[in-house]
């Protein structure tokens, strides 16, 4: 007799569940935010070729960037430095180089930080913004004024896969 009315309580609390999963699959979904973090594709501004792949990782609330990869390399210089940099990252390997730092999200934008261009050795206010569903993030590097600038479309890379493990 026992088992019967455990049996009938399970079956009562089973549909109940499934009721109200089937209520809360009907609820529009929570809008997950973009975020720059992961893995871009970075693009020059002016010939539109593909130049490197940058990581972005966030620590402590605050966004940062470093150069992965070069996509294609000069080859009599296939580990280029950063001979134009000034302070501590004159004549830095390029690859591995920290080019973004210190951006606070700010609503849709991250804002605050700075970006190196390791081809002038220059240093710029910066703000990232992502477009076409988190596949392009906007980066738009200036002096002084926001307007007084550039701005690259990065494209979203495949993550790295890992062998090592």
């Amino acid at each position: 007799m026992q088992t019967g009315v455990i049996c009938c309580i399970y079956v009562r609390l089973l549909s109940a569940s499934l009721i109200a999963v089937g209520a809360v699959a009907d609820e529009p979904a929570i809008a997950i935010q973009p975020s720059p973090v992961g893995r871009w594709k970075t693009v020059d501004d002016t010939t539109g070729k593909a130049k490197s792949l940058v990581q972005i990782w966030e620590a402590n609330g605050r966004v940062y960037g470093k150069i992965e990869q070069l996509l294609e390399p000069d080859p009599k210089y296939p580990n280029p430095r950063c001979v134009r940099c000034i302070g501590d990252l004159k004549d830095k390997p390029v690859i591995g180089m920290r080019i973004l730092w210190d951006l606070r999200k700010n609503g849709d934008t991250w804002s605050g930080g700075m970006v190196l261009d390791p081809e002038n050795g220059k240093v710029y206010h910066c703000s990232l913004e992502i477009k076409d569903d988190g596949n392009r993030l906007r980066v738009r590097a200036f002096l002084g004024f926001s307007w007084l600038g550039r701005t690259q479309d990065w494209l979203r890379a495949p993550s790295a896969v890992d062998f090592s493990k």
